[in-house]
């Protein structure tokens, strides 16, 4: 969860408004 699946996953999780999201997006723009 750093690079490909990282960016997808926050891209996707982004997109829904999960809370998950919000930590990863934060770590990682």
């Amino acid at each position: 969860m750093t690079d490909l699946t990282g960016k997808v996953a926050v891209v996707t999780d982004s997109a829904r408004g999960i809370g998950s999201a919000t930590a990863v997006g934060g770590a990682i723009p």
